[in-house]
């Protein structure tokens, strides 16, 4: 990764109707990396977001399809910078957190630190939202086999590579769960920083659904735990079939035993599908599980083929698009 004056920064804002904290964030962006372009990507706003954006200096463009995946996606295909930034909109996240995060992500050669919200306001978090946070956090932290304290966190600086290797298929706010997912996938060096949140300014509202986005991010997860461990998915699947197999199935046993006769057929019919079903779901898993370690490798090879730092990297600070 580059240093100094010829290392690019871009940082990208999703925004929707977030007319009372934009200027204020693009601001303290603007103040906190002096040497970043700022790009605000404006998802279908309503109000004043895109003339507060423009009026406080920040290359405005814009996203039809409604979503902060699909917004993601589209400033990831569009930027070309060494680093990057990504930062919600609302005004809760510390500006003045960016130059630290910055200097670890350079000196220690990561690909990703994470701002780790610690709430400095009464309201920054809603109860259920912590509560699901922790949640979702703690079994992805389970399934992947890495610990991470705040894997729903909307403030986070990438690098290069992490970035243009990163397929972005979610439309919705379960971005940030296949960001973080991507990342420990490919054992990519990553970190965290405890950082300030705050409540949003009086009259923002929250554009997360907590049950409606939770469900979504829940779905995410078992199917990041389909596609990217199979085995345990699939095997899961075999030892609940099998177990549900021969407790129906042991009574007939004992009885054929005892009089060489099998009596209940529906029952009997039931467990050996089950176990029929067993055998096959555990097939699957095998089956699945070499695929995707060779899907894998694929996608490591082709995340270390990027560089760090853009190729046409030059002393122009802009991190702007090619």
């Amino acid at each position: 990764m580059s240093h100094g004056a010829e290392q690019r920064v871009a940082v990208l804002i999703p925004c929707l109707n977030e007319a009372s904290a934009i200027a204020r964030v693009i601001d303290g962006f603007k103040t906190a990396l002096p040497e970043a372009t700022v790009y605000v990507y404006d998802n279908g706003s309503t109000d004043a977001s895109v003339e507060r954006a423009r009026e406080a200096g920040a290359v405005v463009r814009s996203e039809p399809r409604r979503g902060k995946g699909n917004v993601v996606r589209r400033m990831f295909a569009d930027v070309d910078a060494d680093v990057y930034l990504l930062v919600d909109g609302d005004g809760t996240y510390d500006p003045t957190s960016a130059p630290a995060m910055l200097k670890r992500l350079t000196d220690e050669r990561l690909d990703m630190v994470t701002a780790r919200r610690v709430a400095v306001e009464a309201g920054a978090y809603r109860a259920w939202h912590t509560l699901g946070n922790r949640a979702l956090t703690g079994v992805v932290a389970w399934l992947f086999g890495q610990p991470i304290g705040d894997m729903l966190s909307g403030y986070r600086l990438m690098s290069r590579r992490l970035v243009k290797s990163f397929p972005a298929l979610s439309r919705g706010f379960e971005i940030e769960t296949e960001l973080t997912v991507h990342a420990m996938e490919l054992r990519m060096p990553l970190a965290e920083i405890d950082t300030p949140y705050g409540a949003r300014d009086e009259g923002s509202s929250s554009k997360l659904s907590t049950f409606g986005d939770g469900a979504r991010i829940g779905r995410t997860i078992g199917k990041l735990l389909r596609d990217e461990r199979p085995l345990a998915f699939f095997g899961s699947m075999a030892a609940v079939l099998a177990l549900l197999s021969l407790y129906l199935g042991v009574g007939l046993w004992e009885t054929f035993l005892e009089t060489g006769l099998v009596p209940r057929f529906p029952t009997a019919i039931l467990a050996t599908g089950l176990m029929l079903s067993a055998l096959i779901s555990m097939a699957c898993g095998l089956i699945l599980d070499t695929v995707t370690t060779g899907r894998r490798e694929m996608k490591r090879l082709l995340y270390l083929r990027i560089p760090l730092s853009a190729p046409s990297a030059t002393p122009n600070l802009g991190g702007r698009s090619s």
